[in-house]
């Protein structure tokens, strides 16, 4: 791709980020790799329009790393409750703990944390410490498959990256790919629809009568306290089968535990 082609694409980023860059998004007004951490958590697989207060809430019922690591599991999760893949919240809260024994948000991720895989790393690096990384989700593939992709079929990220290196060259790390994310999310505001043609994609399987669903009634009903299966079965709109598994899930997942009969949050 040619350097012209590369500024251009740039400038329309750029241009957009000062006329319609989210600026007032609340992680954006930190440093604090832990509240960045939070942040990203929390938006992943999440609209960021649902995430915005769930933030500020969880953010005042757990305002340092210290505080989130010395709460019980079970007053985590209702804090988290209505954002959906309650594994982050369990995901969070461990690293909260592994956080405060290594001493620091960048050391630790100087290693492995659960639920905290590669795109998240970077995102704290960048985000939180304004170093240079390559960033990929949605809303950046939106962007480069639109300008460098119009007609191609299918677009696979190892495509996408000597473009995304190339266009974030000598540009403010964390400024840059709030741009590019903002810009991504206009392409999306005016109609483009183009992460079908990612080879990376995937659609988000139906909410209604799902695992999902499923696993977050029973996290709500055993925030209520211990609770036998077929007591939960009573309350719930679901078959045994499902029932089981989105319990097996969650006890995988170390969120619940059986106890004499009983199952209760960890």
């Amino acid at each position: 791709m040619s350097s012209d082609a590369v500024a251009a694409f740039r400038k329309s980023v750029w241009n957009n980020y000062e006329k319609n860059g989210r600026h007032e998004l609340p992680w954006r007004k930190t440093k604090d790799p832990y509240r960045v951490l939070v942040s990203e958590v929390m938006l992943q697989q999440t609209q960021v329009s649902r995430v915005m207060e769930k933030y500020k809430e969880f953010l005042k019922a757990f305002p340092i790393v210290r505080t989130l690591a010395k709460a019980p599991l079970a007053d985590v999760l209702r804090v988290w409750s209505g954002l959906g893949y309650n594994r982050r919240a369990k995901y969070l809260h461990d690293a909260a703990k592994k956080i405060v024994k290594v001493g620091t948000i960048k050391k630790t991720l100087e290693g492995s944390l659960s639920g905290v895989g590669p795109y998240t790393r970077a995102a704290v690096r960048v985000f939180a410490f304004n170093k240079p990384d390559v960033l990929i989700e949605t809303n950046i593939r939106t962007a480069f498959i639109n300008h460098f992709f119009p007609s191609k079929k299918t677009v696979a990220d190892k495509e996408l990256l000597p473009l995304i290196k190339k266009a974030a060259e000598g540009q403010d790390s964390k400024e840059w790919h709030w741009a590019l994310m903002d810009y991504g999310a206009y392409l999306k505001r005016l109609g483009v629809r183009n992460n079908h043609r990612s080879a990376h994609y995937v659609k988000q399987s139906k909410f209604e009568n799902s695992l999902r669903q499923i696993r977050g009634t029973i996290l709500r009903e055993l925030q209520k306290g211990s609770r036998t299966e077929n007591a939960m079965r009573s309350d719930l709109i679901a078959s045994r089968g499902k029932l089981k598994n989105a319990l097996a899930g969650l006890a995988r997942d170390g969120i619940i535990v059986k106890e004499k009969g009983k199952w209760r949050i960890v």
